[in-house]
């Protein structure tokens, strides 16, 4: 997957936004206004930050040794950073979609219901 096809992936989920909160270089998902990816754009060879289960995110660590590792500038405990043109494709896809499912199943009952009301 290369950063064009993980943008399109990202933007076809339901209540994404796309923004540069921190810089010009850093491109920031949000799923009603809640960060799930982080993608550094001048960063070579590409990659993002993805929100992840903690028990998850360590065997993934173990399993993609050097292609996964702890999130970059996040808390190492909910993210991990991935070089996303070193795994397979459809592992990449699992991985957005955990991250967007861990920050939407944390949403409030009212940030909850303006979702579901979304079509």
């Amino acid at each position: 997957m290369n950063i064009e096809e993980f943008r399109e992936y990202c933007i076809s989920k339901k209540g994404i936004t796309e923004e540069f909160p921190f810089d010009a270089e850093t491109l920031v998902f949000k799923v009603m206004g809640k960060m799930f990816a982080l993608v550094p754009l001048e960063r070579l060879p590409s990659q993002v930050n993805l929100k992840c289960d903690p028990e998850r995110a360590i065997a993934l660590r173990e399993e993609y040794e050097g292609r996964i590792l702890p999130g970059y500038h996040m808390s190492k405990v909910h993210w991990n950073t991935l070089f996303i043109e070193n795994l397979p494709h459809p592992l990449m896809k699992d991985l957005i979609d955990h991250s967007y499912d861990l920050v939407v199943s944390k949403f409030t009952k009212k940030l909850k219901a303006e979702f579901d009301a979304l079509e």
